[in-house]
């Protein structure tokens, strides 16, 4: 069979030369068009559902949370294995779905556990949270940055780094941008007690106050003429100085109390925030960047580059954005060093074979080794192979094989000329 192949494109010229043109275009067109990755692709196949129920024994969470979202889980046909964890306050539960659905069926699959898990959601106590499904476990962030101010607030700093966001999430290729590092701001009500014991108030009436506050709700429409205008009612705190006009005096009392005059109302941070980073010293915020999958993540790094070149115009003075970390950099210089070491073994190959079997037959081994590693780019693109650290580790490894075969066949050939065989 390999004979007949072989035999074929020998008496077949012109078909030989479209082959190998056909390699030589479109293994070059392939190449650019390859998608280019520092690892490969891979598929995590688990989710995780976390709901919290402050104040509850574990007992109490697995019972009335974690068993009956595990009862609406197992009711899909796509899942494989349930796991849950139940402690004081919180309920996890690991999810992972049958090993025979790739990646293209799983945003289907998460859609659909979403919508299981939310139609559970009003038969859950009250008190719940909202049940999070987290399904992101794959994603890698691509580009890291750090984003310090010196002389700005943290929020003044956090502004712009949500600016920023925005606008580096329009950027082409670009999946997702997250931002670690933020701390929760807050309202402080620090009241007085001595205040409070002197007005005669307890705390639960400010605590009641409050809770009947600041709420959106309905108030129905007004008919005129034929058409119905919603009623909004009014209400709602534009800022702290609002606040403190609220009035807590009990019904029946003489006067009027504010809570201004009980009680210190500032805005802040959380106390204790649930993470700090800081880089080269200063407090700092990160933006984590991540490709589309099977993007060129070198094209797309040069674009967010671009984007924040633009951006550096509008940028206020005293912020800085450092890179900690770009994968696109890290992709060029592997697929670079690639390249280079395919030019260097083809340069070397013809150079040495030049002294041993002259210079006709070592361009033909080194046209051997192009022709085969450009046809290789053919396949991969018709295959969605991208660019990653093991495909390249395969082509490099491929090389030395490719060297040996190449060799054996012209001197097989060279031997048969001097034997007298025809061409």
């Amino acid at each position: 069979m390999k004979q007949d192949i072989a035999a074929y494109f020998i008496r077949n010229k012109v078909v030989s030369w479209m082959v190998a043109l056909i390699f030589l275009i479109g293994g070059t067109m392939s190449f650019f068009g390859l998608g280019r990755l520092e690892d490969p692709a891979f598929t995590i196949k688990d989710a995780m559902i976390v709901t919290s129920y402050a104040g509850a024994t574990p007992m109490q969470v697995e019972e009335e949370v974690t068993y009956p979202i595990e009862k609406a889980i197992q009711q899909l046909s796509y899942v494989d294995e349930v796991n849950s964890i139940s402690s004081r306050g919180l309920s996890q539960i690991t999810v992972t779905m049958k090993n025979n659905y790739g990646p293209d069926d799983l945003p289907q699959i998460w859609d659909e556990l979403r919508r299981k898990v939310n139609d559970l959601k009003p038969t859950l106590p009250p008190g719940v949270s909202e049940p999070k499904v987290i399904d992101d476990f794959g994603d890698v962030y691509g580009i890291l940055l750090a984003i310090t101010g010196d002389g700005y607030t943290y929020k003044e700093l956090s502004d712009y780094v949500d600016y920023l966001r925005r606008e580096v999430e329009l950027v082409d290729g670009v999946g997702k941008v997250s931002v670690t590092g933020t701390q929760q701001e807050q309202v402080f009500i620090e009241i007085s007690m001595r205040r409070l014991s002197n007005l005669g108030i307890s705390p639960q009436t400010i605590y009641n106050t409050l809770a009947t506050q600041n709420l959106v709700s309905s108030a129905g429409a007004v008919r005129i003429g034929d058409e119905y205008i919603r009623v909004h009612p009014t209400g709602e705190f534009k800022d702290v100085n609002e606040l403190g006009n609220l009035i807590i005096t009990e019904k029946g009392a003489e006067g009027l109390i504010y809570l201004r005059d009980v009680a210190e109302i500032k805005r802040g941070f959380k106390e204790i925030p649930d993470n700090l980073i800081s880089f080269n010293g200063k407090q700092a915020l990160n933006v984590g960047i991540s490709f589309v999958s099977g993007v060129n993540v070198v094209e797309v790094g040069k674009k967010v580059e671009q984007r924040l070149a633009e951006l550096k115009e509008q940028q206020p003075v005293g912020i800085d954005i450092d890179t900690v970390y770009s994968q696109p950099t890290e992709v060029d210089k592997s697929v670079s060093g690639f390249v280079l070491s395919l030019g260097e073994s083809v340069a070397i190959v013809i150079i040495v074979l030049l002294f041993f079997m002259g210079l006709r037959s070592g361009l033909l081994i080194g046209l051997i080794l192009l022709l085969t590693v450009l046809g290789t780019f053919v396949f991969m693109k018709w295959l969605a192979i991208d660019l990653q650290r093991i495909s390249l580790g395969a082509l490099v490894i491929a090389l030395g094989m490719l060297v040996d075969n190449a060799i054996v066949v012209v001197e097989g050939i060279l031997i048969g000329m001097q034997k007298g065989r025809t061409r």
